[in-house]
């Protein structure tokens, strides 16, 4: 199948190039997979189904000035070709009537790549009776979504790159009958019972903890530790302003401060682009190639930050391949040295959080979030868990609990995935360890 949509992708290139005049210029870019869906409810089986889909965009480029348009992708090149056709021939009555554009970045090269990474997934048939077993006598409710995503560019200049993968991801909720809730999340290439049990497992003994009173806590500063899921909300955040190079020069990074030397990290923080674990293609936008790995933050100091060709020759600073909004992609924080088995007894007296919500800048330019506790949270005393707690809303520095008040971080990682499914299967995730935090600000 893969092989039949390239295919058809390469003779809708190959129709495009023939067509080109010569003060043109496009780029062509393909988003596409066949996913199998099966929504859950109260442990039933809500929808399931399989969703075959496809998109194009052909951006045209003409005398500085540039305009793009979205149509569905087929893999018939009967249907493909006039349809593409057609959106050329609208696009050249628009480009002229445009402005032009100063910082508009041109293809360039003739770089290729092809990554297709197989996976070992459920059969679709098999999704419902490897699930609900182990969550026959509970209230879950959640999304399973698995298959094969595409993504492929190519451009006048002769770059093509072709990247799909086969993976899965399953996002639940377990409830209680009061409404209190565990959240949990599963995804890779490799579906593995073992793993799902275990998880469940998991998410069940969090389920009981939730059974007793909910304990009220005041605003204030608590020792707090932010299991792998709530620290992978955080670094989400810099995809909003944080580690952008378009968003320092503009004035509206959360990291202004850090480049100017006027606050600094933990030497402890070491955050990077990995794309050698191949979850997401490395090529952005312009068929431009990120690095393999690309440090950002180097044991709390600011080391690199993300970079697009636009960006770059608007402001003058090499490009790294980074993606039109010049956000993280396979994002990865390096692990600490806290075991398992150490993290309530180090927590000792305060709040663990499994997860966050509704997170935004309270203040930007001085790195502060602010956001909601969500899904089982506790109150521990002595390392104990004792209580699940009423929700608050923090406000805290990355400044701070990522500088100064970062105790520890764990020894190992967890995959967090992007379970987005608007418009289409979302790839990617990031890889985290559980934060250890001293004086965590909580407001309400």
């Amino acid at each position: 199948m893969i092989d039949r949509l390239e295919a058809s992708f390469d003779q809708v290139l190959a129709g495009l190039l023939t067509s080109l005049r010569a003060d043109e210029q496009f780029t062509l870019r393909l988003q596409g997979e066949v996913s199998q869906f099966t929504r859950f409810n109260h442990a039933k089986v809500r929808q399931t189904g399989i969703v075959t889909d496809g998109s194009l965009q052909l951006k045209l480029i003409s005398q500085q000035r540039s305009s793009s348009v979205e149509f569905p992708f087929t893999g018939e090149v009967d249907i493909d070709l006039p349809q593409v056709q057609a959106a050329l021939a609208a696009l050249r009555l628009e480009v002229p009537q445009l402005p032009i554009d100063p910082y508009l970045v041109l293809p360039t090269g003739a770089a290729t790549s092809y990554e297709v990474h197989a996976g070992d997934l459920l059969p679709a048939v098999a999704v419902v009776d490897s699930l609900l077993p182990e969550v026959a006598s509970l209230d879950f409710t959640g999304l399973y979504a698995g298959g094969t995503v595409m993504r492929g560019y190519a451009d006048s200049s002769g770059q093509k790159h072709w990247f799909a993968t086969e993976s899965y991801t399953l996002d639940y909720s377990l409830f209680t009958p009061t409404g209190q809730a565990v959240k949990g999340t599963l995804a890779g290439s490799h579906w593995d019972n073992a793993t799902y049990q275990a998880k469940i497992a998991e998410s069940k003994t969090q389920l009981a903890r939730l059974a007793q009173p909910l304990k009220t806590i005041e605003r204030g500063k608590y020792r707090t530790y932010l299991a792998p899921a709530a620290t992978a909300d955080l670094l989400g955040m810099l995809s909003w302003g944080g580690i952008s190079e378009a968003a320092l020069q503009q004035g509206r990074s959360c990291f202004g401060a850090l480049q100017r030397g006027e606050q600094s990290l933990s030497p402890q923080l070491t955050i990077s682009e990995n794309f050698q674990r191949g979850l997401v293609p490395r090529f952005n936008e312009l068929g431009e190639i990120a690095p393999a790995q690309l440090t950002l933050i180097d044991r709390g100091s600011l080391a690199n930050t993300l970079v697009n060709a636009r960006t770059a020759k608007e402001y003058q600073k090499p490009a790294n391949g980074a993606n039109r909004s010049e956000s993280l992609r396979s994002a990865e924080i390096q692990a600490g040295d806290l075991t398992p088995d150490r993290i309530l007894a180090s927590l000792d007296t305060g709040l663990y959080l499994s997860n966050l919500h509704y997170l935004n800048w309270s203040d930007r330019p001085t790195g502060r979030v602010t956001g909601m506790t969500r899904y089982a949270s506790f109150w521990v005393e002595r390392g104990e868990i004792v209580a699940p707690i009423a929700n608050l809303r923090f406000d805290e520095s990355l400044y701070r609990c990522w500088g100064e008040n970062l105790i520890a971080l764990t020894n190992h990682v967890e995959f967090i995935p992007d379970v987005d499914t608007y418009s289409s299967r979302q790839l990617g995730g990031s890889w985290v360890p559980g934060l250890l935090v001293e004086d965590f600000t909580y407001t309400l």
